[in-house]
């Protein structure tokens, strides 16, 4: 696995890492609010919803982290499981709430998925 392959999936896990700190702690604060152009009103309601997806992307973030520390041949089918995961979620997530998704979640996954390749 090469360096940028590596470093690459670092920084996913570490966007998802953020995502779940945005996603189950700050949610319903001025920054989580301003971050995802959310009321107020829709935040408060939605909060438990949004801590759950932040959960989630822990474990996304876990996983890629996991791949990480096996290293070589053991962490890379992992990495390539979980970055896929990464990739669908990105997707569905820029189809179905924004397409920015694709470009902040999606995009970086697929790019350290094709280096992982080389």
């Amino acid at each position: 696995m090469t360096l940028a392959a590596q470093v690459l999936i670092a920084f996913v896990a570490l966007l998802h890492v953020y995502f779940l700190v945005l996603e189950m702690f700050l949610w319903d604060t001025p920054r989580g609010r301003k971050v995802f152009g959310l009321t107020p009103e829709f935040s408060a309601a939605s909060k438990s919803l949004a801590a759950n997806q932040g959960l989630y992307n822990g474990f996304l973030a876990a996983g890629l982290i996991w791949g990480l520390a096996l290293g070589g041949h053991e962490g890379w089918h992992i990495e390539i499981f979980f970055l896929a995961c990464v990739i669908v979620a990105g997707v569905y997530g820029a189809v179905t709430v924004n397409r920015k998704i694709l470009f902040i979640q999606a995009f970086p996954a697929l790019i350290a998925l094709v280096l992982l390749h080389l």
